[in-house]
């Protein structure tokens, strides 16, 4: 019988002496909170980091598509729930890459304010100019500032023009607005709505547009480019709790009739936590030594033959369809989805950075 002295403390619920834990809600009995409990649970709770996590990693890394086989099967308290598992994974990954790119973006703004402006543009210039005679050195001033214009401005047939002794005009080289007239604006502090006038706003532009150029006239002020970098990491997890269920629609579309679209979630689940193990993998050592880039496109590479043996595996289809819809699921999603996904998180960033 049980004693009614004997309750959870956290549901209430009567226990019998013997018990070590609650048969209603789970709770250890009588558990003293010590720092070890504290971080355990702390653990536990937000990311599974139990044994369920050491049975699941290795599985996930040698057996593509074994886990959401198994899960499905019925398999779930075995394994490492594949949310939990994506998301314990997810948030290393963006911990080793935020370290990476810290430096990254300290040199893209020593660049930006050392480079991006219209007078050190114009002395690369005429400092190339004067080498002109030289073939050698000509193709070495071409091939630099091909390689660099991201930061000139210029496309090949203006570096061409350069080269071949033809005039560029003093402006060419700016950021589409008349840099002189905008400096001498900033300098006797015009308003602000003056500045972008000049800079080509319209007097009827809408919230979106002044916006643009509110952050447009804050990047020529501070070339601060690296928080445009940081502010584009940090959206990149939100932006994967959609691209995720973009990626298994696609399946469901491949594999209509293999089962609901829960199904396919949970494969993704687990093929995008072996990505970022991968990704973890190359930051990570990157970070502790300069590993050839040849190396790390074929640790890249590795995921598309993961991706194409765990749908063998998990679809049970052929060898030749599943060659044929990874090929089509990869395409899709590389060519079209993360794109489109890049190209809305780098708006993102530039006007809210």
């Amino acid at each position: 019988m049980a004693s009614e002295n004997l309750q959870c403390k956290n549901c209430e619920s009567q226990l019998l002496p013997e018990f070590t834990f609650c048969p209603n809600c789970g709770q250890k009995v009588n558990e003293e909170l010590t720092l070890q409990v504290l971080f355990y649970n702390t653990i536990c709770n937000y990311f599974s980091f139990d044994a369920r996590f050491f049975k699941s990693f290795w599985p996930l890394i040698a057996k593509p598509g074994y886990l959401a086989k198994k899960y499905l099967e019925g398999k779930r308290l075995m394994f490492l729930h594949p949310a939990q598992m994506y998301l314990f994974i997810s948030v290393v990954f963006f911990s080793i890459l935020s370290f990476s790119i810290s430096d990254q973006t300290e040199t893209l703004n020593e660049e930006l304010k050392r480079d991006l402006t219209t007078k050190q543009k114009v002395s690369v210039l005429d400092s190339i100019r004067a080498v002109q005679s030289d073939s050698t050195e000509r193709e070495e001033a071409r091939a630099f500032l091909k390689k660099n214009q991201w930061l000139s401005g210029l496309d090949d047939k203006a570096v061409d023009s350069i080269l071949s002794n033809e005039s560029v005009e003093k402006n060419k080289v700016s950021f589409g607005f008349d840099v002189e007239e905008i400096d001498s604006l900033i300098n006797i502090d015009a308003k602000e709505t003056d500045i972008y006038k000049s800079m080509g706003m319209e007097s009827d532009a809408g919230w979106f547009q002044r916006k643009a150029y509110a952050q447009a006239l804050k990047f020529y002020k501070k070339r601060d480019g690296g928080s445009i970098l940081k502010t584009f990491i940090d959206t990149i997890p939100i932006a994967l709790f959609i691209l995720l269920p973009l990626f298994a629609l696609i399946l469901k579309l491949l594999y209509y009739n293999r089962g609901r679209y829960a199904h396919h979630l949970v494969f993704s689940f687990y093929f995008f936590s072996f990505l970022f193990i991968v990704f973890s993998f190359v930051f990570g050592l990157n970070l502790i030594w300069d590993i050839p880039d040849w190396l790390d496109w074929l640790t890249i590479l590795s995921t598309y033959f993961y991706l194409f043996i765990a749908l063998k595996r998990f679809y049970q289809n052929g060898w030749f369809w599943s060659f044929f819809k990874c090929n089509v699921a990869t395409f899709t999603f590389m060519a079209l989805v993360l794109p489109t996904a890049a190209v809305i998180i780098g708006f993102y960033a530039f006007l809210f950075y």
